[in-house]
């Protein structure tokens, strides 16, 4: 049996206030604790050094900010399946993450991908904090975070046992 193996991947630029939320919440997520299979990446602010990742893990979590004029600390999941699904409005590295995206399509199946957002107001250089709402909204990520790898985990457990099924019959 295949085993499945999890990225948790915070994206975004740590000096730059809020942009960087995606390796704030990885980082108070490292003191938690995670199911075997299920590891954590400060990404930085992506770029194709993480193309391989792609490859290695069946999925992703990615977290990182967005300016899509929600309420700062807003936060959403999507499920991109192609790099056109990912928001047009990632902050500071819009045009890298996507990039990264197609060329993994293009290199070999990609993995199930998670997009966490969170809405942030702006970007702030110089400035290694969060604003109080961005902040306010690191125990939600957690929680979103723990509930995308339960839901992947009973998926997997139901795969397993209709294969075991088939493989009787």
């Amino acid at each position: 049996m295949h085993r499945k193996e999890t990225l948790i991947l915070g994206i975004g630029n740590i000096l730059m206030g809020d942009e960087g939320i995606g390796i704030h919440a990885v980082r108070r997520m490292q003191a938690e604790s995670f199911p075997s299979g299920v590891n954590l990446l400060d990404g930085g602010t992506g770029g194709f050094h993480l193309l391989s990742y792609f490859e290695d893990y069946d999925s992703i979590v990615m977290i990182d900010a967005t300016m899509d004029g929600k309420l700062p600390g807003t936060v959403t999941l999507l499920q991109p399946r192609f790099a056109s699904d990912f928001p047009r409005t990632l902050s500071a590295h819009d045009i890298g993450l996507r990039d990264l995206v197609e060329s993994a399509s293009l290199l070999h199946p990609l993995p199930q991908i998670y997009l966490i957002t969170v809405s942030i107001e702006s970007i702030q250089n110089m400035r290694m904090d969060l604003s109080n709402p961005v902040e306010q909204s690191l125990p939600q990520i957690a929680a979103l975070v723990h509930q995308v790898l339960a839901q992947s985990s009973k998926k997997c457990a139901q795969t397993s046992a209709a294969e075991a099924q088939r493989a009787a019959e």
